[in-house]
């Protein structure tokens, strides 16, 4: 008798909280699409190039690739998925194709030749680094200086990090781009935006999504905050947010919504304006759609959802949102 009392007693407990769970989530995306109404995002005419700076989000699926813009200067981090994929063991479509018919889109020269600052490789997962070896290797790209994270101890061998970052490093050095491995941890200019390296020493880091490097960029008093792949569970975005020390005006969501990403604390810290998240709006883990909306109260737009954003921004640290950046 006491048994099935128990029972009972669990499984009023047990579907109360999904019932709880279940109102909490619709409350969320209420107040997200409500928080979402501070910016329109319209279809990109692609006639803006060169005015204030422009972060480029591209859609690269669950994956990351952005395109920094300022004043006629491009640099690309992170280049999404590639079609050769030594972690799997069936071949997954890659986005290199997506993201160099982008960069000959928006980011050539008069002769067709596509002209980046620099291309940062922020870690060796390969929905970040796995387009950066075709892109590297086309002959109407041209790049100053390839940024490679540190090396360093890795036990997720299923990455294959060492044979992926010896492959970018080749292909860079072939094509005779100077290779930096040692980061640059002091500001440095990209036409007239600053942009600084953060998460740059890792001797202390064991997990390849803790390496992740973050950059910070700035256009007169704008800021924005592209965080990579850092995660909350080990205090990465605790230190990144006390060394990026105060608000920010635009925040990539980390590690592209996933659960153990986008703490309380970490939105608290930066209170961001608006937050971009590279992935499937649906595939936000509920923690951080929570805190997202109910911590931080920020909207967050996804780069799936609107096939690609653009953010402008102006010295005043006022942002014009535009989307549908790819072709059919």
């Amino acid at each position: 008798m006491k048994t099935n009392k128990a029972k009972i007693v669990a499984t009023y407990i047990v579907v109360g909280g999904m019932i709880f769970i279940f109102l909490f989530d619709i409350a969320a995306v209420l107040l997200r699409n409500h928080l979402e109404r501070r910016f329109h995002v319209a279809p990109e005419t692609f006639q803006s190039q060169g005015q204030g700076a422009r972060f480029h989000f591209l859609n690269v699926y669950n994956g990351d690739s952005i395109l920094l813009e300022s004043h006629g200067r491009f640099a690309l981090i992170d280049a999404g998925w590639g079609s050769y994929n030594p972690i799997e063991p069936v071949r997954r479509p890659g986005t290199e194709d997506r993201v160099l018919d982008y960069l000959k889109r928006v980011a050539a020269d008069e002769d067709g030749v596509v002209r980046l600052d620099f291309v940062l490789v922020t870690h060796y997962h390969y929905d970040h680094v796995g387009g950066i070896p075709p892109i590297l290797s086309d002959p109407s790209v041209e790049v100053e200086r390839v940024y490679l994270s540190p090396r360093s101890p890795d036990g997720q061998a299923r990455w294959y990090i060492p044979i992926v970052r010896e492959r970018v490093a080749q292909i860079a050095l072939q094509r005779g781009y100077e290779v930096v491995e040692q980061l640059p941890t002091e500001p440095f200019s990209l036409g007239a935006m600053t942009v600084q390296f953060f998460n740059t020493d890792h001797t202390t880091r064991r997990v390849e999504n803790d390496k992740s490097i973050v950059t910070l960029a700035q256009y007169g008093s704008f800021r924005a905050l592209l965080t990579s792949d850092i995660q909350a569970n080990r205090g990465v975005e605790r230190e990144i947010a006390r060394a990026v020390s105060g608000p920010v005006d635009l925040l990539q969501v980390p590690h592209h919504g996933y659960t153990l990403s986008t703490s309380a604390y970490f939105l608290r810290a930066l209170r961001p304006g608006l937050a971009i998240v590279s992935n499937h709006a649906g595939r936000v883990y509920p923690n951080v759609m929570w805190n997202l909306t109910f911590v931080a109260r920020v909207p967050y737009l996804s780069t799936v959802q609107e096939n690609g954003i653009i953010v402008t921004a102006n010295e005043d640290s006022q942002m014009m949102v535009t989307g549908d950046l790819h072709l059919p």
